[in-house]
C-alpha cells in the first residue's frame, strides 16, 4: 500500500515538475528573435523623443528609431542594479555624446515588476537620463525567460521584422567602454 502511494506521488510530482518547464519561457540568447512586448509609452515628452516615437499607449521594441536598443532589465529593490547605474547613466552619456552613436544606439530600463511609482522613484535617486519602463505585472519578465536582475540584451532592429537579439547576459558592466565597443561591433554600427 505505502508503496502504491508513494508511486502515485512520484508520478503527481514529475508531471508538475514537467508542466512547469514546459510552459516556462526560455531566455532569448544571441541569433533569437526577442518575444513581442507590449511596452508603456513614457510620458516625458523627451523619452518619446529619443525614442522616435510620439503620443501615448503602448509601443513595440521595433518602433524605436534606432539600429540597436540596450535593453536592461532591472529591479527597483534589487542591489546590484543600484549599484550599476552610475555605470549604465555613464553608458548612455558616451553614446549621447558621440554624434556617430545617439541616434543609432538607444537604451531603454525596463523594470521587472515594478510599478511607474517604483521606476520614477529609482529614476530620481539615481538620476537615470533614458526612459524607464514599468512592468509591474512582470508579463515581459515571464516572456523573457523571468531572468534575475541586471539583465541585458542587445537588439538588432531592422524595421518591421522581429528584433534579433545579439547579446544577452546577467550582470553589470565594470568596463563600460568595452561593452560599448563590443555592442557597436555586434550592431556593425559604421
Amino acid at each position: 500500500m505505502q508503496k502504491k502511494i508513494f508511486n502515485t506521488l512520484a508520478i503527481v510530482f514529475l508531471i508538475c515538475f514537467l508542466t512547469t518547464f514546459a510552459f516556462a519561457q526560455k531566455t532569448p540568447q544571441a541569433g533569437d528573435n526577442l518575444p513581442e512586448m507590449e511596452l508603456l509609452k513614457p510620458a516625458d515628452k523627451n523619452h518619446l523623443k529619443y525614442l522616435g516615437l510620439s503620443g501615448s499607449g503602448t509601443f513595440a521594441i521595433n518602433q524605436i528609431k534606432a539600429q540597436a536598443v540596450i535593453i536592461q532589465i532591472f529591479s527597483m529593490y534589487c542591489p546590484y542594479c543600484q549599484t550599476d547605474a552610475p555605470n549604465i547613466n555613464r553608458l548612455y552619456k558616451l553614446i549621447q555624446g558621440d554624434s556617430k552613436l545617439k541616434d543609432k544606439i538607444k537604451i531603454i530600463g525596463i523594470g521587472a515588476g515594478n510599478t511607474q511609482f517604483e521606476i520614477k522613484t529609482f529614476k530620481n535617486k539615481y538620476k537615470v537620463e533614458f526612459p524607464l519602463i514599468p512592468d509591474g505585472d512582470f508579463k515581459i519578465h515571464k516572456a523573457i525567460g523571468e531572468v534575475r536582475t541586471p539583465y541585458f540584451f542587445v537588439v538588432k532592429l531592422t524595421g518591421s521584422a522581429e528584433p534579433k537579439v545579439l547579446y544577452s547576459k546577467l550582470g553589470a558592466h565594470d568596463d563600460i567602454e568595452k561593452f560599448l565597443a563590443q555592442v557597436i561591433m555586434l550592431a556593425d554600427i559604421k
